[in-house]
């Protein structure tokens, strides 16, 4: 029976490699994608893609881990150049335009949007378009690191050497050699034990 469970877990195995790589042929087949000889992507990757008319640029190796998620509307353009590291469950959500620089870094769930919702007021009541978007573009310098559970909105640039810390909303733009802190002071009480 340990020799059936066995053979029967590496045909699993191989099965659902097949399928990851069978997957990704959106990716590595696609005549819009270009520089993708050294693109490392790992587990459980989605992208959601127009039929054509778009562009997505990427450099020597950039790296996606697992979860990872790509968005693009047709017309849109996404450069990613080398040695840029995605790790889990970031997300770049392109209708305009995303440029990410050499070297740079995203923590665990980083999610890059150049757009938003359309709205406005009919008749004195808020109403948020679903299909219509206001788009600004995104560049994202050299050397960077965005540290986890970021999130950059629509028009946003970011210089060089920039080390964004964890759970930040970035909706303005921030200099070169700059380090961007959550403003959340918070208070540890011990007990007085005297």
């Amino acid at each position: 029976m340990q020799i059936i469970n066995n053979w029967l877990t590496k045909i699993m195995n191989r099965l659902m490699l097949l399928h990851e790589k069978n997957r990704l042929k959106v990716i590595y087949q696609n005549a819009d994608i270009t520089g993708t000889e050294h693109l490392n992507i790992e587990e459980y990757f989605t992208a959601n893609l127009p039929n054509g008319n778009f562009s997505i640029k990427f450099g020597p190796y950039v790296h996606f881990k697992k979860y990872c998620h790509i968005l693009l509307f047709a017309g849109a353009e996404l450069i990613i150049d080398e040695n840029v590291f995605f790790n889990n469950y970031c997300s770049v959500n392109c209708l305009e335009r995303i440029h990410i620089g050499k070297n740079t870094m995203f923590g665990e769930g980083v999610k890059i949007y150049d757009h938003n919702h359309a709205h406005s007021y009919t008749n004195g009541e808020l109403v948020v378009e679903k299909s219509h978007f206001k788009t600004a573009p995104v560049s994202i310098g050299s050397n960077c690191w965005i540290g986890s559970n970021v999130t950059i909105l629509k028009g946003v640039t970011i210089g060089n050497n920039v080390i964004i810390g964890a759970n930040n909303l970035i909706y303005q733009s921030i200099p070169t050699n700059t380090v961007v802190k959550a403003n959340a002071a918070y208070t540890i009480q011990t007990p007085d034990l005297r």
